[in-house]
């Protein structure tokens, strides 16, 4: 293949990006910057299936002995020809210096047949590629005939573990990926075709933790020969991203409970929040509960949500409308900057139900930032979403300890109101939007 024209939308169906030109040509697309640069492996250190903590634990010094001795490795299996990236099956895997959290890549590639490949994002594995025409037992066993592109180490039967459809061209022919990861949410597109719609990329290393939050970009070698080239990449900034993650979210059918003017439809503490800039602003030095003049029993809500520096709120979780949030509601998730002082708790962390079940952290965005957050609530089940990473999924019904459950009496509530649990300081949402689950 030697030209290609693929138009790619930067947020769904409202921007195209221009044409990438020719498939060997050295014209980096507008917007996007090359990991190649067209002469030598500069930019690249080797690195293997290990969890790359091991690495990023090490002293600057360490780090930079051990890439310098990995490179020995890399320079024995990778070459340059031309425009191209050549691997001869062996050795150590291509590693990206830079590091990337929200992210578009294109890349091509071209292999042999019964080949085995992929592509590790934030140091994770994995894109699959293959040959998709290996029709031999073992091949079938693995799912080679699925084509290339899934989230192959994915757990069995996740999304996006297989691909979507067979989009592999002929061997011998050149392929291109998009790849697009928000979070951990993560979309491949193979020769134009979506392969992988918007799945969460598990952390193979700890299945119980999400991916991490950023990372390097590192191409497999696994047997036989694949050439790499047209290496681009583009950093995706905070108000595309939330547009991304909101328009793929899983559950559509969501209605606005806020109209971006006043406080019509809310009850409680309404004279200690104010309107400004078209999100619901808690007033300095106020609080209280603001809610929701309708009660909910299973919904789920996205909305984005941005912190000054130290800032405290929470999410009120069918909060019955009198008391503390966090004790005589089902629960209160915590909404707190990551500069609050002094020491806490684990389950006083962002995202964390509050008093019960600690957050994994490290996914909420600077302050001044706004982050893009999705809580389904589903029985006494809960799971938050936090910039495309799961940071809580729990059972509240599995807690049996008597002295949290008298601590927490509403936790048991199947029906109550969503609001906003105030602490004193400016903490603003918007884009809140409720869908019923009932």
């Amino acid at each position: 293949m030697n030209v290609r024209s693929l138009l790619f939308s930067l947020v769904a169906c409202t921007l195209i990006a221009p044409v990438i030109g020719n498939a060997g040509d050295s014209n980096v697309p507008h917007g996007f910057t090359s990991l190649f640069n067209g002469k030598d492996l500069t930019g690249w250190y080797g690195w293997s299936t290990k969890n790359p903590e091991e690495l990023w634990k090490l002293s600057e010094e360490e780090r930079a002995n051990y890439k310098a001795e990995s490179r020995e490795d890399i320079h024995q299996h990778w070459t340059v020809e031309g425009d191209e990236i050549v691997n001869d099956g062996f050795g150590l895997y291509l590693t990206s210096e830079r590091e990337f959290s929200d992210y578009e890549l294109w890349i091509d590639y071209k292999t042999v047949p019964k080949s085995d490949s992929g592509i590790y994002l934030k140091g994770v594995p994995q894109v699959q590629i293959w040959d998709f025409n290996d029709t031999s037992e073992g091949a079938k066993k693995i799912g080679k005939h699925l084509g290339s592109g899934g989230l192959w180490n994915n757990s069995s039967g996740a999304k996006g573990k297989d691909p979507l459809v067979v989009a592999d061209n002929k061997l011998g022919e050149w392929n291109t990926f998009r790849i697009r990861q928000i979070g951990a949410r993560t979309s491949v597109w193979l020769n134009g075709k979506l392969v992988v719609d918007h799945a969460i990329l598990e952390n193979y290393f700890d299945r119980g933790r999400p991916l991490f939050h950023h990372g390097p970009i590192q191409l497999q070698t696994h047997g036989g020969e694949i050439r790499w080239r047209n290496i681009y990449v583009r950093e995706i900034g905070v108000e595309e991203a939330n547009e991304i993650l909101c328009e793929n979210s899983d559950m559509k059918g969501y209605q606005s409970v806020f109209n971006g003017k006043n406080l019509d439809g809310w009850a409680g503490a309404v004279q200690d929040y104010e309107v400004v800039d078209g999100a619901i602003r808690c007033k300095k030095d106020k609080g209280g509960t603001l809610y929701t003049e309708e009660e909910y029993g299973d919904f789920a809500v996205r909305l984005e949500m941005k912190l000054p520096p130290a800032g405290n709120n929470g999410l009120a979780i069918r909060f019955p409308g009198r008391g503390n949030a966090a004790y005589d509601g089902m629960t209160e998730l915590q909404v707190l900057d990551t500069g609050y002082p002094g020491q806490l708790a684990p389950y006083q962390y962002h995202g964390s139900v509050y008093g019960l079940v600690a957050a994994h952290r490290g996914y909420l965005r600077p302050t001044g930032e706004w982050n893009f957050q999705e809580v389904v609530v589903k029985g006494s089940t809960i799971q938050v979403e936090l910039n495309g990473y799961m940071i809580i999924n729990t059972d509240l019904g599995t807690i049996k300890d008597e002295t949290l459950l008298k601590k927490h009496p509403g936790l048991t509530l199947t029906k109550g109101y969503f609001g906003f649990a105030g602490h004193n300081d400016p903490v603003m949402f918007r884009n809140v939007e409720i869908k019923t689950l009932d």
